[in-house]
């Protein structure tokens, strides 16, 4: 028997080949195929199956590329948003054999409608599920948004409550594979464990030690998440079948001038944040690899042909897989060397950073015309925040930053200092003039012992 966990970098997202006696399947495949392909081809067996557990919202299903790579059946689950032309339709109780394993669809709905997950039994060991996977219902120390339908939260998150019990009814020895860890935008309470057992959740998962059934709807529609523009464009792919754009071996290195000759929509800066804040292309925007998934959504456009500012080759082939792999791939070429760039006359630029002592001094001399910006999570600027700190949430920021353009001097802070970065590239391309960032932010904040308050004040 085989069990191989693919994880994604900067989703956070877990897809899985399991295989017995020559055969396979695979769970929620990214657009990557030569990873799964290579796993089935070292194992000697031959992918049959792909299951989708659910609808995705956050990145682009490698299923229908898989498939025709393959000639392996796709199965999706009942009720979804609108047909998949590309799979069939399972439904609870429905099995397929997999060498000595059997796979066993339950219909759990709730995160989305057309949520399943799939139970595994071995015919070797007849006490029960051996795993199971749970897409985006059940979560190692959290459990599935439930905010996809606005005008049913109540009864959506009901749903995700009797889809639990169900899970939960395998038996707490049974393995549990999620298809997202921590860090992912589907959840904001998951630990950074990449399995666990029904058991050991049903001990410790917070959401499954909520009292009754309304005590659990109740916490679930107070939940905050956020829902970034490209989510919409994700739902549209995954109905379709998704594919890659560019190829990220074959993008070009250009010199600076030849890229903006192209006439790029968008300049993206993939370096990371130190290098950006000391250096950069006037106008360009940062959007480092590993921060790609998780913020490019909020701005990025289908539409839009990206010139990409990267240190390396390998960094711009990572930024272009990335991009693939969230709907954004008409990556037109990456220009490298900014020192070069400047020195050949490019017009550059950089962000100021200030330290814990700089924000101090600032904030006890209380200038009228200097504002502190937090853009972390309003969870996250609720449960503290320095006293007088203004919040805007980072991806909105992103997505309309001349909202937040003002004449008063801008420190920005996260909680170390990255999403700061991101959001402060998009107010200095937005024009705002006087700005900073808090580098080290909250978490600096904190161990150097200064005040804050919290949402209750």
């Amino acid at each position: 028997m085989l069990l191989e966990q693919i994880k994604t970098p900067g989703l956070a997202h877990f897809s899985y080949v399991i295989g017995s006696d020559g055969n396979a399947a695979v769970i929620d495949p990214q657009l990557d195929s030569e990873t799964y392909l290579e796993i089935a081809q070292n194992a000697g067996l031959k992918i049959r199956y792909i299951f989708e557990t659910h609808r995705n919202e956050d990145f682009i299903s490698g299923a229908r590329a898989l498939s025709d790579i393959t000639g392996a059946t796709v199965f999706h689950g009942p009720n979804p948003a609108s047909p998949i032309d590309y799979a069939k339709t399972v439904r609870d109780g429905d099995v397929r054999q997999v060498g000595q394993l059997k796979l066993s669809v339950l219909e759990t709905p709730g995160h989305t409608d057309d949520s399943i997950s799939i139970a595994v039994y071995d015919d070797s060991y007849p006490e029960g599920a051996v795993a199971v996977f749970t897409g985006d219902a059940l979560f190692v120390g959290d459990v599935g948004r439930t905010d996809f339908y606005p005008d049913r939260q109540q009864e959506v998150a009901g749903l995700l409550y009797d889809s639990l019990q169900k899970i939960l009814d395998l038996g707490p020895q049974a393995i549990l594979y999620p298809a997202h860890g921590a860090g992912s935008v589907c959840g904001s309470g998951m630990a950074a464990r990449e399995f666990s057992t029904l058991g050991h959740e049903q001990a410790n998962n917070p959401r499954l030690n909520l009292p009754s059934k309304d005590a659990f709807i109740s916490a679930k529609t107070a939940e905050h998440h956020y829902k970034p523009p490209y989510f919409k464009l994700m739902e549209r792919l995954n109905i379709e079948g998704g594919s890659k754009s560019s190829d990220p071996i074959r993008v070009p290195e250009l010199s600076l001038d030849e890229l903006k000759a192209d006439q790029p929509d968008i300049l993206l800066d993939v370096r990371p944040v130190e290098a950006f804040l000391s250096n950069h292309v006037a106008g360009s925007r940062l959007l480092p690899v590993g921060m790609i998934a998780a913020f490019g959504g909020w701005f990025l456009d289908a539409s839009h042909r990206i010139g990409l500012i990267a240190e390396s080759a390998d960094n711009a082939r990572k930024a272009v897989e990335h991009l693939n792999r969230i709907g954004f791939g008409k990556v037109i070429g990456y220009a490298s060397n900014v020192l070069g760039m400047a020195a050949a006359g490019a017009d550059t630029d950089f962000i100021p950073t200030a330290d814990t002592d700089a924000v101090a001094t600032r904030k006890a001399s209380a200038p009228d015309h200097w504002n502190i910006l937090d853009v972390r999570s309003v969870d996250e600027f609720k449960s503290g925040h320095i006293d007088g700190a203004k919040h805007a949430y980072v991806g909105e920021i992103l997505q309309a930053p001349e909202d937040y353009l003002t004449e008063n001097s801008l420190t920005i802070m996260c909680g170390s200092g990255a999403r700061a970065s991101l959001a402060a590239s998009a107010l200095k391309a937005a024009g705002q003039t006087k700005l900073d960032v808090y580098i080290g932010s909250f978490s600096a904040w904190v161990k150097a012992g200064k005040p804050t308050v919290s949402s209750d004040g």
